[in-house]
């Protein structure tokens, strides 16, 4: 929970710095959205730390709101209201869902402590098993909502394309981070003896197909995203879909840990690396957005001959989602697949590799149009560049932890 609230909150302070420059939030109130972004920092910070069920419960229940009503900050743009509708609805919908699965488990267990339920559990044996699967597959519409994961994925583009780019950004982040971190206590601490996160190896309820469930969910997550990413022209919608894809990396170092330790901190690098990639991506972004006044893929073009360094840096975060090597997003792709080979799960690495394959489509005609392209660059106004400064920063540790990976891995 601790290394998870340093990443939340480095996050928050990046979004916060990128809020007070973006040209979206001119005309609207800055009071109320500090105030909302703290306390939905309040509520991932909850989030990472619950071992309670209701904790969980309410601790979503907090992000969620509060990113419903961030959503749609830009109360005058129809696209915005439309992103923030759609969240509302489906985001209700999986709580509900959640909220019934959570209740399963209360009333299998009897308490609500995550170590009273697993206690119950592993004295119980098998004899719930049944129950105890229906309500795991029912709560993993919880987890998989704040993740993005596949099929509860519906809400992402939408919101992503019509909320304030800012909010884009931290929503792509921070409550992904935080879905992560109760995955992983929930799977280690609620399904196992919890010994996955401190030596000796965890002993994990194999006889239950956790790792089979979530496998399946991994693949299809992944190759959704990617496939639906490659038909976007909206910057903000293809990213949405990146994202999803993300999601479904993660999940394979969430397999991996389930049966054995190792894969802990493989999963928390990946994290990490993501969250400075994808960050780096949207201060470039907002920059190019500001001077075009448009979120166009096809904005791009051009780009190169008039900001090189604007051109660099995005190049550098894009070549990381992608996972090419000397980037932080490689190491951390390479560190979850081989986690993954060494749970006996080849077969998922393989889709995983062949993913990362299917999204060099898009990425790679992101970096065509900001190279290649022939057309001259559209600017309509200009930018502020404290977005540079901290893109600079932000791309300069992507590469520093691609190169030296036990700077992170250590901790």
């Amino acid at each position: 929970s601790t290394f998870f609230k340093i990443v939340i909150i480095i996050a928050t302070i990046l979004v916060a710095i990128f809020s007070l420059h973006t040209k979206e939030l001119d005309n609207y109130r800055m009071g109320e959205y500090f105030t909302l972004l703290g306390i939905v920092t309040f509520g991932l910070f909850l989030m990472v730390s619950s071992i309670d069920l209701v904790m969980v419960y309410l601790s979503i229940e907090i992000v969620s709101i509060m990113s419903f009503v961030l959503a749609g900050y830009l109360k005058q743009n129809t696209r915005s209201n439309e992103a923030a509708l759609k969240y509302v609805v489906y985001g209700a919908f999986s709580s509900g869902i959640m909220l019934f699965g959570l209740s399963y488990v209360y009333g299998l267990t009897g308490s609500t402590n995550f170590f009273q339920i697993q206690h119950v559990l592993l004295s119980s044996g098998q004899d719930n098993a049944p129950a105890i699967l229906l309500s795991v597959v029912l709560i993993l519409a919880g987890f998989g909502y704040k993740g993005s994961a596949v099929p509860f994925h519906f809400w992402t583009p939408d919101v992503y394309e019509g909320s304030p780019t800012t909010i884009t950004a931290y929503l792509s982040v921070a409550p992904k981070a935080g879905a992560l971190a109760m995955m992983i206590r929930f799977f280690n601490q609620v399904l196992s003896d919890g010994g996955a996160m401190y030596p000796p190896e965890g002993i994990s309820l194999s006889e239950l197909p956790w790792a089979n469930i979530i496998s399946l969910i991994a693949v299809v997550t992944m190759t959704i995203g990617n496939l639906i990413a490659i038909q976007q022209d909206n910057i903000k919608r293809m990213l949405a879909y990146s994202s999803i894809a993300h999601a479904g990396y993660m999940l394979v170092g969430i397999i991996a840990l389930i049966s054995t330790s190792s894969a802990g901190s493989t999963t928390l690098f990946y994290v990490v690396g993501y969250a400075l990639t994808n960050l780096t991506v949207f201060f470039c972004l907002q920059y190019v957005i500001n001077v075009t006044h448009s979120s166009s893929i096809n904005s791009l073009r051009g780009l190169f001959s008039v900001y090189p360094l604007v051109s660099i840096l995005l190049t550098v975060s894009i070549l990381s989602l992608l996972g090419i090597p000397a980037t932080v997003g490689f190491m951390g792709k390479v560190l979850v697949f081989s986690s993954a080979v060494d749970n006996g799960l080849a077969w998922l690495a393989v889709v995983g590799v062949i993913n990362s394959f299917i999204s060099a489509y898009y990425y790679l005609a992101m970096l065509r149009n900001i190279y290649i392209s022939t057309e001259k660059f559209e600017q309509k106004s200009n930018s502020n560049n404290n977005y540079i400064l901290v893109a600079s920063l932000s791309s300069s540790l992507v590469l520093i932890l691609g190169v030296f990976p036990d700077l992170l891995l250590s901790i």
